[in-house]
């Protein structure tokens, strides 16, 4: 749960990035990672100039990809499935980090499933852009040497399509098409810092992980890859995981939440507060003066 201090530093600075240069939109499957930190490397500082990201599960986000990934919002908030996993590296070991996430819209379309042909067809255009968020890593922040040492997983981030949400999840228009954006910010320690903000972030994208928000799964090979994949939902499997993708029957599927991973860091909270806010503070700045 956020507190609302929280809730108000990340709405404030998802609006800020939302406004700003937006990420490429053709980066090479083929490499190990994408990124884009809105202004050349060289130009960043040492700290972030050499971060490389690395997606988890890739083969099983470009599986859904190929099919036309589709991510459930609900009122209350669900998790997402895949889980958006990164492994990172380069960072400075010593150097302290927050990690965050948010959402933009690939296009300006709204979009409506046609059964007949199986596929995704333009309704119109997008819907009024939904409140714009940031998803604070809940370990952040950390030092690089703890944020290397193991898979990152934001598997308690939420999607909703409740625009009074209070929750601190993100919100999405059902039948629009986003992308997610990974964001690493450095804490720099130095007392003008402010001044040269944008050199501290660098920001991160993978095309196959893209997905179309819904309220209902449409493509029920979506439905019965989910079941076949998600651990949390084989209490549906009733033959084996390869047979449900030829299978033509569609199904409801309810995923349990899923368990968090042990943080990262035993910093104390109040302690880790005051940096966050910090890193917050720079995002802002960053971002603002490269608008």
């Amino acid at each position: 749960m956020y507190d609302s201090t929280k809730q108000t530093n990340n709405k404030h600075t998802s609006s800020l990035l939302s406004s700003g240069p937006q990420l490429s939109q053709n980066c090479d499957l083929s490499l190990p990672c994408c990124a884009e930190g809105g202004a050349q490397l060289s130009d960043k500082a040492p700290q972030v100039s050499g971060v490389r990201v690395q997606l988890e599960m890739q083969a099983l986000w470009l599986q859904f990809d190929q099919l036309g990934t589709e991510m459930i919002v609900t009122k209350a908030g669900r998790r997402m499935f895949p889980t958006f996993q990164v492994r990172i590296s380069g960072m400075d070991p010593a150097a302290e980090y927050v990690l965050l996430m948010d959402f933009i819209p690939v296009d300006n379309e709204r979009y409506r499933y046609a059964f007949h042909s199986s596929s995704w067809l333009v309704a119109g255009r997008a819907d009024v852009a939904a409140p714009s968020r940031m998803h604070f890593h809940p370990d952040s922040p950390a030092r690089g040497a703890q944020w290397m040492k193991q898979t990152v997983s934001f598997d308690t981030l939420k999607l909703t399509n409740n625009l009074l949400d209070d929750n601190g999840h993100m919100i999405l228009n059902s039948m629009h098409r986003y992308q997610p954006r990974f964001h690493v910010v450095y804490v720099d320690p130095a007392p003008n810092s402010h001044l040269n903000a944008y050199r501290n972030f660098s920001s991160f994208s993978f095309p196959e992980t893209r997905f179309m928000a819904v309220t209902a799964y449409q493509n029920h090979r979506i439905t019965q890859l989910k079941i076949a994949s998600n651990p949390f939902a084989k209490g549906f499997r009733t033959t084996d995981p390869q047979d449900w993708v030829g299978n033509s029957r569609p199904l409801t599927v309810w995923c349990p939440p899923e368990g968090r991973a042990e943080p990262l860091t035993t910093k104390p909270e109040e302690e880790r507060s005051k940096d966050s806010k910090s890193a917050k503070s720079e995002f802002k700045a960053a971002t603002t003066q490269h608008n």
